[in-house]
């Protein structure tokens, strides 16, 4: 893929880590720099994206959930990727729009890969076929000890495959981000989420500045 002109943010972290609320403050902050941006998230985004995120997080099914091979969720949640790449992700980045998306290509690493065993290697080829090679400029971590982050989502509604997963699990996908990150940390950044809403998303914007300042 040619580089793109606009400005892809990826925000990653386990459950509870206030994902969302990031992206409304990151969204609000870029919009009053003066840059156009669109928002989406991982799985969905998409018609076909939003219908595989119904089936990957089974929210629906009541007492009879959907039990998924882990390859079998891996590559699910790939062909969302690779929707969602082509419909939304490169169109706006062509356009010169700063792309923020609740999760993307680490959280199949994290989640599938760290938490569930599928090799990682595997995982990197699907995800390289799925994004065509795109990398995001910034991938932030908002990173919260999992037994926090899951009595934050209590209360919710319904919890998702993922909440349902034991602890054993979460802590597996925390580690597993805090080694991608510890791996590309020009790429990365690391945030305690325990702190402030209002201070995360000034350590976030205080990186965003200077990644805007050197394009």
């Amino acid at each position: 893929m040619a580089p793109s002109r606009g400005l892809f943010i990826t925000l990653e972290g386990g459950e509870g880590a206030g994902k969302t609320l990031q992206l409304d403050a990151l969204t609000r902050e870029l919009e009053r720099a003066g840059h156009h941006v669109v928002c989406t998230r991982e799985p969905g985004g998409t018609p076909l994206g939003e219908r595989l995120r119904d089936l990957l997080l089974d929210l629906s099914a009541g007492e009879h959930h959907l039990a998924l091979d882990p390859l079998s969720e891996t590559f699910l949640f790939a062909a969302a990727r690779a929707e969602l790449v082509a419909q939304v992700i490169a169109p706006a980045l062509e356009r010169g729009a700063a792309v923020i998306c609740d999760r993307f290509g680490d959280s199949t690493l994290a989640y599938q890969g760290y938490g569930r065993g599928v090799p990682l290697d595997v995982i990197e080829r699907a995800n390289a076929a799925a994004t065509r090679g795109l990398v995001p400029d910034l991938t932030v971590l908002l990173d919260l000890p999992p037994a926090d982050g899951l009595a934050r989502t209590r209360g919710a509604g319904a919890a998702d495959r993922f909440e349902r997963e034991d602890i054993a699990f979460h802590e597996r996908v925390r580690a597993g981000y805090l080694e991608l990150a510890a791996r590309e940390p020009g790429r990365w950044l690391v945030v305690d989420a325990s702190r402030s809403v209002t201070e995360v998303t000034q350590a976030i914007w205080a990186r965003l500045e200077r990644l805007l300042a050197s394009r």
